[in-house]
């Protein structure tokens, strides 16, 4: 029994990268954590045979029907690295057929109402 030459890349290590044609820049930034779900084209891309590849149509599905996934859920279970399922998915949204919701930082937030609730929080965590 002979053992692989460990020099040559298998097919998993390179057809993600080609898929990407190369590219590791996304057109848009997009958080780990985003949310991304499939848009009406999206869907109706899906249904018609769709543009792109088998991947383009795995994540369309996969964000369809309320089941919105996160970029670093996609990845995984795509068995993708991360770089290159976030370009796949800023590509997508580019051409409207997903939409990303960015997360939102406590930073952003000018409702007093809020604000004043988390200060009653932190306030009774103190008092523990």
């Amino acid at each position: 029994m002979t053992m692989p030459e460990r020099d040559e890349p298998t097919g998993a290590l390179v057809r993600p990268y080609a898929v990407t044609r190369g590219r590791t820049r996304p057109k848009l930034e997009i958080a780990l954590e985003a949310l991304v779900e499939t848009t009406v084209r999206g869907r109706s891309g899906m249904i018609r045979g769709g543009q792109g590849g088998s991947e383009h149509q795995y994540i369309a599905a996969m964000c369809d029907g309320g089941r919105v996934q996160s970029l670093a859920e996609i990845a995984a279970r795509m068995q993708l690295p991360l770089g290159v399922a976030r370009v796949i998915v800023a590509d997508m949204a580019s051409d409207g057929l997903l939409a990303v919701y960015e997360p939102t930082s406590l930073e952003d937030e000018t409702d007093a109402v809020g604000t004043e609730l988390l200060e009653r929080v932190l306030s009774g965590l103190r008092r523990l």
